[in-house]
């Protein structure tokens, strides 16, 4: 049985409080706290004074998402502290005071400050400190290590006079930080000893395929070549590199990531055992050589003979030690090491015996050089699922992680072949057994998260999703579907309700919304991505109702926007954008096809005429966009808005005007409906035609609302869908004016806007809505719902307010600010963006995506 080092909260209150010191205050010592202040082990309860010694000038954040501060988060944001937590429990944080010696004999620990601290029980949690191989040079002006905050402020200020960037190492760590070094504008390159990228994670196959696709991305990687020396000019700072292959690196900033090295040098002070190769030496219940010393996370080398470096162990150590102090049985006899994790936005992932060394184990492997995937699962003769890797697309690690030691319930290709090659085969959560561990992080099992119906819940009770973050799509899958009808964890209402919320109440903004009606565990937050777009583009649709900016991009809607609206123009797979003017109705003067040809040849720009009527430039930087904009917007030419989810066009034939077969002037009207619904954000794109007459040239029935002339005025349709499932649209009301045409149209998309889900196209709605199309035809036609006229305004709103975001973009400073590709050098182009020829225009070089096809192991291991 497990002795408690000191009074537990049962024993008699005569006896003095026992004193806890703890000995570092990162992610592990963050945790223990919590584990303690769940066992009641608190001053404020009076079982117990907790006092923290920490090194760093802020107490616990979250290292796993270091990285994330330079793509905007703060430090404050990276806190894993809860307002009030401290002050809760009565625990004494002491923020830049770490301790620098300990008397066991004693029973003391003495801080940097000089005080001294008596304790009954010791938990060190001092994690690690970065190795920096011994090279000459290494501690020259402009040489840095990735692992603090404060690190990285320093990085971020010394990148603003770098154009180049060498990391060494390639690990989990290293690669973020090449991502980092990217992001802020320098040329990029890694430095690996080992023969591949990620070699403790992934196996050769998957190396290869991270391989390519990071290169792709503009980074320079040299594989199984070490760092002989840091070079430095006359003043001491960096300028270049000496590879032990003979060659040279030109560069003026270095960051070493090359592994971490446990903190135990006051372990080996005061006595305590440690490991040979480092370590405390601590036994299954994390007790230290000394009883009443407890060492966990980094800093421990556990019973099983391994130091671990991830998280989710260090949390595990962290509950057996708050529980054996506690007087209660827990051990920690090793942990689970697979890693799941987005670097430089590929997704890589790896768990069990991701390298196969189980004996007797086969491969199966799926490989595709082109799109940088790579999958493989490791089986065993029995066809238990022994562990895998997965790179580019990660998707079924959430299932499978939890499967591993068991046979799977289908045949494995088919887990990792492409749909129409025999897969794929999805395993949903609900084939786990409860016992399954679905967060790695905090050991959170299915059975226990089962139990609770939110996201926010879950994470608030368990813990489940607060770690690295990639269990929550499985917790979700697990949560009740049918119970909660809100948009997401942060929001209880649909879609629609907050659609009237903002409208009634006149909300503005994303923030002002989660606050005033989000779930209570996320007032506060951050949102996610499901809520923040969905939101942004409700704020969007009804910003000249309730008094919000119209512009997409300014203050806090921009960071609510999809990846292409975020430049007003559409993302290509190289890195560049793609640029698409608005011609109404596919009319377009000879003097304006010149302007297109002029802008197309003077930037390099790919140029296809599109299936909507339009002219489509592709190949432009971000940091021409503008350029090419002022050009366009000078000739009469808008947005097109072919990045937003809102109108794209409103094809037609050419009518009467110039058809022997058409009834009306089609191209009149469909110029006349695209300028009017120009701009409007809606939940999903909307696609439009008009065709002169009944033989429908323009395809009017696969659209969102399509228009067929007849001899007596027009048909309007609507629900249509040309895309991956078609279907026709269905006739709404017939023989109508054009006023009653336009006000019908005015009613439909405002009625669409107003009750759709989020990413619902019309024709999903027009299914889903209660009654169907006869439904939205009373709403609309005969206004059953008394709301016609309250639609009808909110279209005269968008149409009184509409702004052309491309020329309200280039006519302001402050706006263009957005549109560099490097905000340190805002002159500097994408390196990686490049093009080769092709039939007289360019194309993306994309060669580097090719690659020799791996081998494929099947379980009869036989090559194919």
């Amino acid at each position: 049985m497990p002795v408690s080092t000191f009074p537990t909260a049962h024993t008699s209150t005569a006896a003095a409080t026992p004193t806890i010191v703890v000995v570092g205050h990162g992610m592990v010592g963050q945790r223990f706290l919590e584990a303690l202040a769940d066992r009641g082990l608190t001053a404020t309860a009076g079982t117990a004074q907790v006092v923290v010694l920490c090194e760093e000038p802020r107490a616990a954040y979250d290292r796993v998402q270091l990285t994330s501060y330079f793509s905007g988060k703060t430090p404050e944001d990276l806190s894993l502290v809860e307002q009030g937590f401290m002050e809760q429990h009565g625990f004494e944080l002491r923020v830049g005071d770490p301790a620098e010696s300990l008397d066991r004999e004693a029973r003391t620990v003495t801080a940097r400050s000089g005080e001294t601290f008596r304790y009954d029980t010791l938990v060190l949690a001092t994690g690690s400190y970065p190795f920096v191989p011994p090279v000459p040079g290494k501690d020259s002006e402009g040489c840095f290590v990735y692992r603090t905050i404060e690190d990285l402020l320093a990085i971020e200020e010394y990148a603003k006079t770098a154009t180049t960037g060498a990391v060494v190492g390639g690990g989990l760590l290293g690669l973020e930080a090449a991502g980092a070094l990217k992001g802020l504008g320098l040329d990029t390159h890694v430095v690996e000893f080992a023969p591949r990228l990620m070699p403790v994670q992934v196996d050769e196959g998957g190396g290869a395929a991270l391989l390519r696709t990071i290169e792709n991305m503009g980074l320079t990687v040299h594989t199984g070549v070490g760092t002989q020396e840091v070079t430095a000019g006359e003043d001491g700072s960096v300028n270049g590199m000496s590879l032990s292959d003979g060659s040279s690196l030109a560069t003026d900033l270095v960051v070493f990531s090359a592994g971490v090295r446990p903190r135990d040098q006051l372990a080996r002070d005061c006595g305590l055992a440690v490991g040979q190769r480092g370590g405390i030496i601590v036994d299954d219940e994390c007790r230290t050589s000394d009883p009443a010393v407890f060492a966990i996370g980094e800093c421990a080398l556990a019973s099983d003979g391994r130091v671990y470096g991830l998280v989710a162990p260090g949390y595990e150590m962290a509950q057996t030690a708050a529980a054996v102090i506690a007087g209660n049985e827990a051990a920690f006899t090793g942990a689970d090491l697979s890693t799941k994790l987005k670097l430089l936005g590929v997704d890589v992932a790896s768990f069990g015996d991701a390298h196969g060394t189980s004996e007797g184990c086969l491969d199966v492997v799926y490989a595709d050089s082109r799109s940088g995937v790579y999958k493989k699962l490791v089986i065993g003769r029995d066809g238990t699922l022994l562990g895998g890797v997965l790179i580019g697309d990660a998707d079924q690690y959430g299932t499978l992680r939890p499967m591993t030691g068991t046979v799977l319930p289908v045949a494995p290709e088919q887990l990792v072949l492409p749909a129409g090659a025999g897969g794929p085969v999805t395993l949903g959560p609900s084939s786990l057994p409860d016992e399954a561990v679905i967060c790695s992080c905090h050991n959170v099992t299915k059975g226990a998260i089962c139990e609770h119906t939110t996201l926010p819940e879950v994470k608030k009770c368990t813990k489940a999703g607060t770690g690295c973050g990639s269990c929550v799509k499985v917790i979700g899958q697990l949560l009740p579907q049918s119970q909660d009808k809100g948009l997401c964890g942060c929001f209880s209402y649909t879609r629609s309700e907050l659609y009237e919320i903002v409208r009634t109440l006149g909300i503005t903004s994303y923030a002002e919304l989660l606050d005033s009606h989000g779930r209570e565990a996320a007032r506060g937050g951050d949102g996610c991505e499901v809520c923040k777009p969905t939101v942004g583009s409700v704020i969007a649709s009804l910003a000249p109702t309730v008094g919000a900016s119209g512009y997409v991009l300014d203050g806090e809607q921009a960071a609510l926007q999809d990846t292409n609206d975020h430049f007003l123009a559409n993302l290509q797979r190289n890195g560049s954008y793609s640029i698409v003017p608005r011609i109404p109705g596919g009319e377009i003067t000879p003097e304006k096809l010149i302007v297109i040809g002029e802008v197309a040849r003077d930037f390099g720009l790919y140029t296809k005429i599109t299936g909507g009527q339009r002219i489509d430039l592709f190949g432009a930087r971000v940091d021409q966009l503008p350029l090419i904009w002022t050009r366009l917007v000078d000739a009469g030419f808008e947005s097109g808005h072919a990045y937003g989810k809102s109108l794209r066009t409103v094809k037609s034939c050419v009518g009467q005007t110039w058809c022997r077969y058409g009834v009306q002037d089609s191209v009149k009207m469909a110029i006349d409906l695209e300028l009017r619904y120009r701009g409007l954000r809606s939940p999903h794109k909307l696609k439009s035609a008009v065709s002169g007459c009944a033989r429908e040239c323009a395809e009017a029935r696969g659209k969102d609302f399509g228009i067929i002339a007849t001899a007596q005025g027009w048909n309007l349709y609507v629900g249509g869908n040309g895309g991956a499932t078609p279907r026709h649209a269905d006739l709404l009301a017939q023989d109508l004016s054009d006023a009653e045409l336009v006000r019908l149209i005015d009613r439909f998309l405002m009625f669409y806007i107003r009750t759709a889900d989020r990413l619902e196209r019309t024709s999903t709605w027009l299914d889903r809505i209660d009654g169907g199309l006869e439904h939205v035809r009373d709403v609309v036609v005969h206004d059953s719902l008394g709301l016609c006229d309250e639609l009808e305004r909110l279209m005269a709103d968008h149409v009184r307010g509409y702004r052309d975001e491309w020329a309200e973009t280039i006519n302001d400073p402050e706006r263009l600010r957005r549109f560099v590709t490097f905000v340190n050098a805002p002159d500097a182009p994408d390196p990686s963006v490049k093009f080769v020829p092709e039939r007289d225009q360019v194309k993306p070089d994309l060669d580097i995506l090719a690659g020799p096809v791996l081998a494929i192991r099947t379980l009869e291991g036989t090559a194919s």
